[in-house]
């Protein structure tokens, strides 16, 4: 086991060693330390929501109690175990390393130690590491890791019914409606359709039709609802979109339909 971890390190550092000058194995140990023998170190993964296209924010959580300057200190953020976010190497910010996607997209606020990740998209959803090394005396030591797991999350549009029925609309016939919202992510839950009347409601949740654009990948989302035409009474329908977690729900301005039927002379 230790063998396998070992090599999973040197595979992930190869490149740093070139770079500065470093050996294989020296750096190798560094991440060793790091990944293996300080679990104590890292805390909770800390969960961070960021808008599609916007500003990232990832927070290395380091509280620098000794107030330890930063050019005694290398600041490392790694996605996954293969993708080097970015490094302030002892003070000076180094570019040589970083993974193609994130070239000029990152900076690294050392005042709150935090990693902005600019223009943050999809792909770029994931868990991210931070983990610092201190340089005293000649030899480096990992003070301080911490994972963050990014979530991205674009604004789905406003649920729109859309009414399929052609001719005229009579009482006890079939009503067939759509409701679609776009653009959208992650996956919403499930939507639900409200059907209001005579002061009460009924919620009906039916099947989701879910695609997915294969460049942006926003979803898209469809329900449809097939019920009978009420008699007599005004009615009001709308659809209301989970979106699941904690970024509530989303609902369609109402459908109004009144339908009266005209009673005959004598009747």
């Amino acid at each position: 086991m230790a063998c396998c971890l070992l090599l999973k390190a040197v595979k992930h550092t190869e490149v740093l060693a070139l770079v500065h000058g470093k050996s294989i194995m020296e750096v190798c140990i560094f991440f060793f330390y790091a990944m293996i023998l300080l679990p104590g170190i890292a805390a909770s993964v800390h969960q961070v929501k960021s808008f599609l296209n916007h500003t990232a924010y990832l927070s290395c959580y380091f509280p620098n109690s000794q107030k330890t300057d930063i050019k005694d200190l290398r600041v490392f953020w790694q996605k996954g175990d293969m993708e080097v976010v970015h490094e302030v190497y002892y003070g000076q910010e180094k570019h040589d390393n970083l993974s193609p996607k994130y070239i000029n997209r990152t900076r690294m606020d050392m005042d709150k130690w935090t990693l902005q990740l600019l223009n943050a998209g999809i792909l770029d959803e994931g868990q991210y590491r931070c983990i610092i090394q201190h340089r005293d005396k000649g030899s480096a030591k990992v003070i301080h890791t911490s994972e963050c797991l990014l979530h991205i999350i674009a604004n789905y549009s406003q649920p729109e019914i859309a009414w399929l029925h052609t001719g005229e609309l009579k009482p006890s016939k079939y009503l067939n409606l759509t409701c679609s919202s776009s653009g959208g992510y992650p996956e919403p839950e499930q939507m639900t359709w409200l059907i209001s009347h005579e002061n009460k409601t009924s919620r009906l949740t039916h099947h989701m039709d879910v695609s997915q654009d294969a460049v942006t990948k926003l979803y898209n989302v469809t329900s449809k609802l097939n019920i009978t035409v009420p008699t007599n009474t005004r009615t009001n329908i709308s659809c209301l979109l989970h979106l699941g977690g904690q970024l509530g729900s989303l609902v369609s301005v109402p459908l109004g339909i009144d339908t009266f039927c005209k009673k005959k002379l004598g009747t």
